[in-house]
């Protein structure tokens, strides 16, 4: 245990984020460089090592948490990253972008605040790498098999960096011009600069993996093709089909889907683009959904210079505190929460719902109308007399995935089955109805977060490992069939 009276004597503290007004002139990260390690050793301190650690249990990774808890409050920074390595690939992806269900199951949060699980997780790997503890694991011997992985997210690079870690050579295919799915195209240079992704592609690459950009499996290489080049196919081709809102004026220009609208601003960063071919600049913004991917469009838009920014949801707004009937602990609960974007200004309104939209003689957006909505017998429904139009320039769809690409052949193309769900099918080694073609992420799971993501790649990666020799050793921290802690 860390400090036996650590959780009596300090209380919970969080990094430090940087002056709104500071922060809206730039896309780095909205927190103050350094400003965790002179706290992260008290923070680890809480941790009373408990005997039941619920934590494990509300990560689906299954993170040792007590243990690198206790080795970041005696500052043994190298002990702490491998301990945290030993379940996760890539927890400075998960430090920045996990809502953290850990937190949530902390025994300590039943009384108290939680331990900082993420915060002390971030400053662990961000200390690794600047101590040069983060080195290629190369394999000793290579099996001779060889694996394609489809997708290039956090499922597919913790499923490829497993598959090549155990000796298979392993081959990524992604259809953007770089590597990281969402990670690089959907999650705001703000949230998460890419430099950490940019470093963990080049650890991969010294170990063996191989990457090729600009393929899209089912369109520029037919499945077949791909199957008949390796030994087995790992899916993690994502949930990226856009739920739509089909009412009148859903036509009119200047409407975009979410992956529609951010991709173009992290192109920028990138140096693609001067300035981004849909900007919110001097415009009205609405954004509709109330998740993490609507947050980020809020934020967005507040960079780019919108003239307002509003954002629109249709359920009714959660409840501050933990429900200890309705979301008992250590379940993960859906509070009300104030992001980073948040904190920048605009408006949220909840219990609404967009009727239709209306449009100038030139066919673009200027007006959202819109009701309140409330729940009767169980559905929701319109409320009279509370209809009225907002301003809206810019309206960027923020609703959440129906499922995997249906548009580029690759289901049909390789004749895989899909779940009740519309998900591609797979069993407990997470093999589809097709041999040696195995499915992990977003893709088989549903629309979920990134720690299932990392999760799914690296079940998925014993399952196909044991699909090539016959056994493994890699970890399988979850089973497609394991819900009991979906969020």
């Amino acid at each position: 245990m860390a400090d036996p009276k650590g959780f009596l004597n300090h209380g919970r503290e969080v990094a430090t984020s940087r002056p709104v007004e500071e922060r809206k002139k730039d896309w780095n990260e909205v927190y103050v460089p350094g400003s965790l390690l002179p706290i992260i050793s008290k923070q680890a301190s809480r941790c009373m090592d408990c005997g039941i650690p619920f934590c494990h249990n509300g990560c689906p990774l299954g993170n040792l948490i007590p243990e690198w808890n206790d080795y970041a409050y005696r500052e043994d920074w190298g002990a702490a990253s491998d301990r945290l390595h030993a379940t996760n690939n890539f927890p400075e992806f998960t430090g920045r972008l996990c809502p953290a269900p850990c937190e949530s199951a902390c025994v300590l949060g039943i009384n108290q605040p939680p331990v900082t699980i993420k915060n002390v997780e971030v400053s662990i790997i961000d200390k690794a790498w600047e101590s040069g503890d983060v080195a290629p694991q190369i394999p000793e011997r290579l099996s001779g098999k060889t694996v394609a992985v489809v997708g290039s997210g956090p499922a597919g690079l913790a499923a490829a960096q497993q598959l090549t870690r155990a000796g298979h050579t392993v081959a990524v295919y992604e259809r953007a011009d770089r590597i990281g799915g969402l990670l690089r195209y959907g999650i705001p240079e703000f949230k998460m600069e890419k430099r950490h992704i940019n470093r963990r592609i080049e650890q991969m690459r010294a170990e063996g993996t191989k990457f090729r950009t600009g393929i899209e499996i089912g369109r520029d290489m037919p499945a077949t093709a791909l199957r008949k080049r390796y030994d087995a196919v790992v899916l993690a081709v994502g949930a990226t089909t856009a739920r739509d809102l089909p009412v009148p004026g859903r036509e009119l220009k200047g409407i975009h889907q979410a992956m529609e609208y951010l991709p173009l601003a992290n192109k920028v960063q990138e140096g693609d683009f001067v300035s981004p071919p849909i900007t919110a600049e001097g415009k009205h913004v609405v954004v509709i959904g109330g998740g993490d991917t609507g947050a980020d469009c809020v934020g967005t838009a507040h960079r780019q210079g919108a003239a307002s920014v509003t954002q629109l949801e249709i359920m009714p707004r959660p409840n501050e505190e933990r429900d200890p009937v309705s979301q008992p602990w250590p379940t993960f609960p859906m509070l009300y929460k104030v992001t980073s974007a948040h904190e920048e200004g605009g408006e949220r309104i909840y219990s609404v719902s967009t009727t239709h939209f209306e449009g100038d003689e030139d066919g673009n957006v200027q007006w959202l109308h819109m009701t309140e909505v409330e729940f009767v017998d169980g559905k929701l429904k319109q409320k009279p007399g509370t209809e009225r139009k907002i301003p809206a320039q810019l309206v960027t769809l923020a609703m959440g995935f129906t499922g995997t690409d249906r548009v580029n052949g690759l289901v049909e193309q390789f004749g895989l089955e899909l779940d009740a769900r519309g998900n591609i099918a797979r069993d407990a080694d997470f093999q589809t109805n097709v041999p040696g073609v195995f499915v992990a992420g977003d893709a088989g799971r549903g629309q979920s977060l990134i720690v299932w993501a990392i999760a799914e790649g690296r079940s998925a990666a014993r399952g196909c490992d044991r699909y090539l020799t016959g056994a493994s050793a890699l970890p399988a921290p979850i089973r497609p069939t394991d819900r009991a802690l979906a969020v």
